[in-house]
């Protein structure tokens, strides 16, 4: 089992930033890849961003340029910066951890942004 814990989420007007943290623990063998997903009211979950062990990183096209992911293995911690938030930003994101038979993901934390 895995457990993840986020922070970071919060209100914050359009056109500000917000950090994200995702923090692994548990029975830890190696990750290929972690990130973060979303989803809206109304909405399915999306992916926001990832990253893999190896660094390579994978953006929705709606976040390119605006939001980073960065990860740090060796405290089994993922980060996303969000910077330019818009209101269509709002949901609630969701850690993911994925291994190669498994799938875990945190309890979420909520991001709204205001206009």
């Amino acid at each position: 089992q895995v457990q993840l814990v986020e922070s970071g989420g919060g209100l914050v007007q359009a056109g500000g930033s917000l950090r994200l943290s995702c923090a692994a623990s548990g029975s830890i063998l190696s990750s290929i890849a972690m990130g973060w997903y979303r989803q809206a009211p109304g909405k399915q979950r999306e992916l926001v961003a990832t990253v893999t062990s190896g660094g390579f990183a994978n953006y929705a096209d709606s976040v390119k340029a605006r939001f980073s992911i960065s990860r740090d293995n060796t405290k089994n911690t993922v980060a996303l910066r969000m910077n330019s938030l818009k209101p269509e930003d709002t949901a609630v994101y969701y850690c993911n951890w994925r291994g190669l038979t498994s799938s875990y993901w945190g309890q979420g934390t909520q991001v709204t942004v205001s206009s």
